[in-house]
This record gives structure tokens, sequence and C-alpha cells, in this order.
């Protein structure tokens, strides 16, 4: 008896133990229903499962099954989980698709009365539509079929699911779809929603209104669900537990949705990318819980930065308002914002400096203020360090993003003390100064920024410290100094390095082998030579080099076409790189490879894959173009030949370069005609056959190339008529065929074919006929250049409406056509001043010009004409234009060249033409003027050249006096306004003087009788002496005899 106590006790304990077994969820004394396991069982038989990862489904327990729970107590399946944990976008490290389930899913799951958590999402269900059934699942709380692979409509049966808290049907590439959201007003519990990517485009503004009816919804995602009309405003908002909301990706077209303002329960807003306009409500400052706020890439929301960042913002962590309109400077109070993590404003017109105020954010990770109109300087000191944890500055900072700006004054020192920085970036702002050599200190440091500005000194030898750094860009500064071997010591990451465009002078021994496997070498204008660098041959993983103006000479080794396999860029112009190269090219596929301005020699070299950039301009190759050029590279986009010593014909295989945009051959000795293949090309921008020996007509067919931009064929043996198929060309802005042997008229339709068109040069041919009026209307012309013609008529009044000429033209803008990565066809242009030609290229768009001469124009000079105001050089010589200059010539003040030589104008030179202050080249000689040359101001410039052949002209600088000139007034007129003014004080102090110096000794004489008896007794006297009057009294005694 005395042992059932004990015995008692242990089986006690044994219930107790069993109890807690049961409670702390471990079902292994529990077994799964059996009409449980079958459905499973059934449901399995209908999936694909091509990596077994179902082969746990075997056995009585089905809550032993991988994805499966039960309920502890009663054995039902509460879980069924087969989500893919490794989909498609994964670490691409890991297996491939691993655990992607496809297939039929059979509506046994029914059959699963207890289950309130199924999960399929991230598998390829191959487009099936999502079962009906589902929503027979009456105790489903959450339901997750995002992006499994389904597709069509999404049932509204689902609104069946009273007890559902959690749904997420986000589908890929719009593949879902629901035209009616009414369903959704039946899901009373629901909490979380997610139907991104779904097509909801067919809902209008109705879908805010059915959600405004779930009050329990914390999250909402609605992200690329085609949503495009306009945010609905909600005069009562239900869902006042809103916690997250996403509507990213859509097409609004409306202002920011006020309402959201009054949810004080937000955490998060992203309406990024949805076509938001107007200002961005303040309210959103002083939401009490807001961490995330998006709108990003809206283009057209705006608001003071000033006003929207003195708000509260309490909570804030994320704000990213890139690529809108924001507009101000950043107040002070941006530091007051302590929780700030990530803040981005990229892309908008943010103004002034950085407040140093931002020493307070010790969170702060991501600052993003690129591409703003950012003028001030970055502060010297930050405040509010001592604040932080860690006593430095910005001590949380890794991303540092200012590029794009107009920053100026130096670079600050406590940059150098950001401890976790990763990213710098300052690009293409004003910077001065030095770099700080304590940026050396920043170890966690792998991309420097600091291309495009205006930095002088020396390099700093510290930087070669940075063990981490994978991108140095230094470019486009004003940088001096030797760079060493010192500067490169640790830098075993470095990938990209962009040193161009300074003044660095390489000086490494010639056994240096780097310590980096760089993939992109930019050392353009960087001294290297003078031989080719021996250090490259260690470089295996080199993609993109530029040598360019490295002061290279000699020629590049033999190992170098081992590892230029890899090349997609190679550019090693303007040095005096010398030799033949070989033959076929070793470069990457579809590479870039510009060796212009060297000394190479021999046939024109052709890679062994395809290219989409040759430039081998200014060298001395020579023979012939290869005939089957466009089958070796038919992707060509930029080919250039131009300068070199190209013999034979052009290939018509060029036609098969469909992708072509340049093609320059000029400054060669080719021979033949143009192929009319060339329209194939009709992606063509510029077409520069110019300076060869080319015959032929012009092909009609190079009409179709309406991309056409630029066409030089000048300076040829070209012959035939001005092709009528041009006036397709409604692109071109250059059209030059100087120089050839082309006849007929100019038609009239050129005033319509070419609307912008901004220089013409038909001089040196055979045209015939007048000047057509509808040249006026070309109201982009800025150069027209038909001189050394035989045209005839009269120059048009109608000229007066050329407009471009009409204005001053004050901005320079480089003319470069055919753009592609960065090497670019740039148009230049011979303009005839004072009988000799310049080549204007840097400075052509400020370039205005009319020349006429050389032709048999008649009628007399335009007065219309001098209402070009911005005309810049005018040459009508060698015409038979009558008349005189207009006196309103004065009104054309920026005329820097005047040829009316060799015509037959008369009259007066204007008085007003010296106030043409600009002018710097005059020729009038060999014409019928008469008069004074008005030789003042500028006019007294020019030498006794401008003004020959003139024989009624007078005075300087011409050695004829005028009749009534002054001998010792050398022919100089003076100003005649002055002159005036001056000439009647003149004659008047003469009057004056004449009139006292008679009537004074009258009056004196006749008031005193005994003054006038002694004066006039003294002058008898002396009159009696006079020899004059004796010879006159005796020759009147002989006369009385």
């Amino acid at each position: 008896m005395g042992r059932f106590p004990f015995l008692g006790l242990i089986i006690a304990i044994i219930s107790l133990r069993t109890r807690d077994f049961v409670c702390n969820g471990d079902t292994s004394f529990v077994g799964c229903l059996e009409s449980d396991r079958e459905a499973l069982i059934d449901f399995k038989s209908g999936l694909e499962d091509p990596e077994n990862q179902l082969s746990s489904w075997q056995g009585t327990n089905c809550c032993q099954w991988r994805g499966i729970k039960c309920d502890n107590r009663t054995g039902a399946v509460i879980t069924v989980d087969l989500h893919n944990p490794h989909p498609l976008s994964s670490d691409p490290s890991s297996r491939y698709g691993f655990f992607n389930l496809s297939g039929e899913i059979r509506p046994s799951l029914i059959k699963l009365k207890s289950l309130r958590n199924l999960d399929l999402s991230l598998n390829t269900f191959q487009n099936i539509p999502i079962p009906e059934f589902f929503g027979s699942l009456k105790n489903l709380r959450y339901l997750n079929l995002s992006k499994a692979g389904f597709s069509g409509a999404i049932p509204p049966n689902l609104g069946n699911l009273s007890s559902l808290q959690y749904l997420d049907v986000s589908s890929q590439f719009s593949s879902l779809a629901i035209d009616n959201l009414e369903w959704m007003t039946g899901l009373g519990s629901l909490k979380h929603l997610a139907m991104n990517g779904v097509d909801l485009s067919m809902l209008g503004t109705s879908w805010a209104g059915v959600l405004n009816k779930l009050p329990d919804i914390t999250e909402l995602h609605l992200s690329e669900c085609g949503l495009s009309a306009s945010l609905p405003s909600l005069s009562f908002v239900n869902f006042t537990a809103l916690a997250v909301i996403d509507l990213s990706f859509n097409s609004f077209n409306s202002k920011f949705p006020v309402w959201l303002v009054n949810i004080s329960s937000l955490l998060s807003v992203d309406i990024s990318y949805s076509a938001l306009r107007g200002r961005i409500p303040l309210g959103l400052s002083e939401l009490p819980n807001l961490q995330y706020l998006n709108l990003a890439g809206n283009d057209n929301l705006s608001a003071s930065c000033y006003t929207l960042f003195m708000g509260s913002w309490k909570e804030i962590k994320t704000i990213n308002l890139a690529a809108n309109k924001l507009h101000g400077k950043l107040p002070s109070s941006i530091g007051n914002m302590t929780s700030l993590v990530d803040f981005n404003l990229f892309a908008n017109n943010v103004e002034g400096g950085i407040p140093s105020s931002i020493g307070k954010l010790c969170n702060l990770k991501y600052f993003d203020l690129s591409g703003n109109n950012l003028t001030g300087s970055l502060p010297e000191f930050l405040v509010g360090t001592e604040i932080c944890v860690s006593n430095s500055p910005l001590s949380s900072l890794m991303y540092l993003e200012l590029s794009n700006n107009q920053l100026v004054g130096k670079l600050p020192e406590w940059l150098g003390q950001l401890e976790n920085l990763v990213e710098l970036s300052l690009n293409y702002n004003l910077l001065q100064g030095p770099i700080p050599a304590s940026l050396g200190t920043l170890q966690h440091l792998t991309d420097m920024g600091l291309g495009g500005n205006e930095l002088y000194g020396t390099l700093p030898d510290s930087l070669g410290q940075l063990s981490e750094l994978s991108i140095l860009d230094v470019s486009f500064n004003q940088l001096t100094g030797i760079i060493s071997e010192v500067h490169f010591s640790k830098l075993k990451k470095l990938k990209l390095l962009h040193l161009s465009s300074n003044s660095f002078i390489l000086n490494v021994s010639s056994n240096w082998v780097p310590p980096f496997q760089v993939r992109y070498l930019d050392m353009g204008s960087c001294q290297l030579g003078p031989l080719f660098p021996p250090w490259l041959k260690s470089q295996e993983e080199i993609m993109y080099l530029d040598f360019s103006n490295a002061s290279i000479s000699g020629s590049i080794p033999h190992w170098f076409w081992d590892i230029s396999f890899n090349l997609s860029l190679l550019n090693v112009s303007f040095n005096q790189l010398q030799g033949q190269l070989p033959n076929p090219l070793k470069v990457a596929p579809f590479a870039d490879i510009d060796l212009s301005s060297n000394i190479f020699h021999g046939p024109i070299p052709l890679p062994t894959v395809e290219i989409e950039l040759l430039d081998l301009s200014n060298n001395q190759f020579s023979g012939p173009i290869p005939p089957k050029i466009g089958e070796s590279m038919p992707n060509l986009i930029f080919f250039s030949l131009s300068g070199n010593q190209i013999m034979g014909e052009i290939p018509v295989s060029l036609g098969e370069m469909l992708f072509l945009e340049v093609i320059d051959l000029s400054r060669n000795s080719l021979t033949g005609n143009i192929p009319s293949i060339l329209e194939n090309c009709s992606y063509l921008k510029v077409l520069d056959l110019s300076h060869n020996n080319l015959t032929g007509v012009i092909p009609w067919s190079l009409g179709q190339l309406k991309l056409l931009q630029s066409l030089h064929l000048s300076s040829n043996m070209l012959s035939g008529e001005f092709p009528a198929s041009f006036q397709n060309l409604s692109s071109l802005e250059t059209l030059d065929l100087g120089h050839n042997r082309l006849l007929g008229s100019i038609q009239p339709w050129i005033g319509d074919g070419f609307k912008v068109l901004r220089i013409l040069k038909l001089r040196s041919n055979a045209f015939t006929g007048k000047l057509p009026d509808e040249i006026s209307k070309l109201s982009s012309l800025q150069v027209l250049d038909l001189a050394e013609n035989d045209l005839t008529g009269s120059i048009p009044a109608s000229f007066s409406d050329l407009k471009a000429i009409a204005q001053e033209q004050k901005i320079n803008q480089y003319l470069l056509y055919g753009k592609y990565r960065g090497v670019y066809y740039e148009e230049s242009l011979d303009v005839n001043i004072k009988g000799q030609f310049q080549r204007y290229t840097k400075t052509l768009s400020l370039v205005t010009s009319i020349d006429l001469s050389g032709n048999n124009l008649g009628g007399v000079f335009p007065e219309e004409i001098t209402k070009l105001y911005g005309l810049v050089v005018l040459n009508l010589s060698r015409n038979q234009i009558s008349g005189q200059i207009p006196e309103t010539i004065s009104r054309m003040r920026q005329l820097s060249s005047l040829d009316l030589s060799s015509n037959k104008l008369s009259g007066t030179i204007p008085p007003s033409m010296p106030s043409l202050t600009f002018l710097g080249a005059l020729n009038l000689s060999n014409n019928n003027f008469s008069g004074m040359i008005p030789y003042s101001g500028q006019m007294a410039t020019f030498d006794e050249s401008a003004f020959a052949g003139n024989p009624g002209l007078c005075g300087a600088p011409l050695v004829v006096k005028c009749q009534d000139e002054d001998s010792n007034q050398g022919g100089t007129v003076e100003n005649e306004s002055d002159n005036g003014f001056i000439d009647k004080w003149f004659y008047l102090s003469i009057g004056l003087g004449f009139a006292v110096g008679i009537l004074l000794p009258y009056f004196i004489l006749a008031i005193k009788r005994s003054w006038s008896d002694a004066y006039f007794s003294f002058v008898d006297k002396i009159v009696d002496r006079s020899p004059w009057v004796r010879n006159r009294g005796a020759t009147r005694r002989r006369k009385q005899r």
C-alpha cells in the first residue's frame, strides 16, 4: 500500500508534463485529421514539384509535413504555406528557381475546414486563373497569392471571406485584373490589402470609395495598377487606422489627395511616379507618426523648401521628393529632424547652400541633393555634432550626393571626418581649392566623385590608402603635379579610374605592376609618354581605355593586342602614335574605336567583330576603303576616315550599314560617283564627302535621308542640277555644295523645304537665274553663301525677313551632330572675310553672313537689307549693283566685314558709317563714290586700299585733297554737329571783334578833338612813308601829264 502514493505522484507528474507539451504546441502527440491528410494528398497530386520539395508529405501525421501547421488540440490543418523561399529575383548565387511549384490547384483544399492561412506566393502556376473555390474557405484569415503566375480576373467571391485579415494578390506584368471592386465590401475584417501590379484601369475613381468602407484597413498597396483617373476627394475618411498607403507608379494626373493629411495614424506614404501635380500640403509635416514619405518622380509637385521643412516632422525617417519642382533654400530647421535617415531631393530647383545645422542629423545615412541649383558653399563647420553619441560629424552618413549643382568654395575639412562614408559625389559643381588630404582617412569609402569642378593643386598621395575604393573620379579639373606609385599603393579594389582633363604627369617605374585590376581607365590629357605605358600589360580586366592626348609616341606594342579583345572602348586619339595597325583589330563586340589624330599608316584595318564606332580620321592611312566594309560592320553608327590618303571609290556596301548616323570621308582622294544606295542609311544625320575628287550628279536618292542634319559635298567635281528631292530634307541644318560644277537655277521650293536650315553654301558653281524671294522664308538661316556663280537680277528686298540674321546671335552653342558615346561630328565652315577664308567651329553659331560676290546681280542697293541688325559679314562685291549706300547702314551695329567693291555704286559715303564700331574689314574700292570720306571713328582704321578706284572721292586716307579742305587740316573732317556749333561762335567772335575795332576809336576821337587831330596827323605820316602810296602817287602824276 505504501507504493500507491508514489505511483500516483509519478502518474500526476506525467499527466502535467503531457499537458505542458500540448500547451506548448508540440504536436508529436496529436496526429492530423485523416480527412485533412487525404485532402492534402489529393492537392499534392495536382502539383508539379520539379525539386521534389514535398517529399516529406508521407506518413499519417500531416502536421509534420513541410509547410503544414495544425491546431494543437484538434489536429486540424490551419496553415498551408508553400511559398517559394527562393524566387527568381533573389540572389543569383542561390539555386535558381528552387522550390518552384506549378500545375493544378485541386478543390480538395475546401475539405480543410479549419484552414486559416494559405500562402502560394512566388511560384509559377503558368497563367492559370485564381480558383473560385478559394471564396469558400470560410475560416481563411491570411491569403497570399502574390506573384505566383496567376492570370485573368480575380474572382469576386473572395468577398465571401468575411474573416480575412490579410490579402495579397499582387501580380507581375498586369496579368491579373479587376473591373469591379464592390465585392471587397464583404471583407469587413481586412487589415492588409496588396494588389500591386493588378490591372485596375477599369475602375475609374470608384476604388477609393469602396476601400473607404473598410474601417480596419491598416495597409493599402496599389502600386502599378494602371489607375489613371484623378484621385478622388473624400468628404469623410473612414479608414482612420490606415498606417501604410502605396499608390506609386500610377497615372493620376491630379493634385495631391489632401484627405491623407487628416489620417493621423499614417506611418508610410508612397505616391511616387504617379503624375501628381500642384502643391505639396504643408500638413504632411504635422502628421505625428509619419516616418516614410515618397513623392518622387511626379515632376510637377511643387513646394517652397523653406516653408515645407519648417514643419515639425517629428518622427520622419525618410523623405524622398526627387524629380519634382521644389524651390527655395533649405532652412536651418532641417537640423531638427533628428530621426532622419534618408533625405532625397534629387532633380529639383533647390537653391542656396547646405545649412550647417545638418550636423545635428546623427542618424542620417543618405543625403541626396544632386541635380539642383545649389549656388552656395558647403558649410565650413557643422553645428550641433556634440549631441550625437559619437561626437563626430554625421557619424552615420554613408552616401553624400551633391553632384550637378553650382556649389562654390573649397572642400571643407569635415568631409575627411565622415567615418562611415561609402560614397562621396560632388561631380560637376564649381568647387575650387585643393583636395583635402584628410579624405585619405575614409576607410569605408568606395566611390569618390570630384570630377567636373575647378579644383587645383596636386592629388594627395593619402588617397592611396583607401583600400575599399573602387571608383576614383577627379577628371575635368585644374589639378597638376606628379602621380606616382604611392597614389595607388593600397587601391586593390579600384575598378574605375578617371583622371582625364587635368595636367597630371604619371611617373612610375618601368617595371611597376599596379595593385588593381581596373576595368575603366580614363587618363586622357595626362602625360603618360613618351612611350606606350608598359604597366598596362598587367591589366587583364580592362574594358574601357582612354589614353587620348597623353603625349604618347612610337608604336603600339604587340602585347597590347593580346589584352585588347576585351575592350569596349579604345581611345588613343591625339597622340603621335605611328606604325601600321594589325588587321584585323581585336576588340570586344560592339566596341568604340577612336584612333584619330595620330600618324598611323597603311591600309584601313577592320575589326574581328561588329563594332559601333570607328574614327580613323587625321592619320596617314592609304589605299581603298575595303569593298566589304559594310558586311564587316553592319551595326556601325559613327564612321570617319576624314583627313587621310584614301583613294578609290566609295564602296556600295556602305549602304548595308543601316544604323549609320555619321559618315565623314572628307579630305581624301576619293573618286567615282556617290553611291545612291546610301539612301538605305535612314538614320544618317551627317554626310560629309567634301574635298575629294568625286564626279557625276548628286543622287536623287539622298533626298530620302529625312533625318539628315548636315550635308557637305563641297570641293568635288559634281555636276548636274540641284536635286528637287532635297526639299524632303526637313531636318537639314547645313547644306554645303560649294566648289563644284552644279548648274541650273535656285528653285523657289528651297524656302519651303528647309525649315531649320542654318547654313546654305552654293558658292563657286554655275548657277544661273534670279535669286528667289522664297529664300527669305528660311527663318533659321544664318549663313547664305551664293558667291562665284552667274546669278542675275536684283537682290530681293524680302531678304530683310531673314529672322535669324535680323537679330543678334548672343548664345553660343556648339553645333554637334551624331553625338554618340562622347564622340560627335563638329560642324565647321569657311567664311570669306576680306578675301580670305576663315574657318569657324566653336563660335559658328554666332556667325551671320551673306556673300553674293562674284555674280551678275544688278539693281540698286536695297535699303531693306540694312534691317538685318544681326548681320556680321556682308559681301556684295564684283556685281553690277548701283545706287547709293543707304544712310541707315549705321543700324547694322554687328557688322564686322563689309565688301561692296567692284560695283557701280555712287554718291557719297554715308557720314554715319564711322559709328559701325565693330567694323574690322571694309572694301569700297572700284565704284563711283564721290565726296569727302568720313574719315573718323572706325573709318579712320582703314587705309587707302579700302577706297581706291573711286575717282570722285577725296580726303584722308587718300592723297587727293578736297577743294574746300584747308591744307593744315590734313583732310580730316570733324564731327558735323560739333563743328557747326564751333563755327557759329567763330564767326560771331570775328564780327564782334571787327565792330569793336572800328567803332571804339571813332567814339573816342569824336569826344576829344585834340586826340582826333593828333591821331589823323600820325596816320598821314605813316601813309606818306609807305612805298605803295608813293608809287601810286607817281603813277597818278604821270597820267595827269
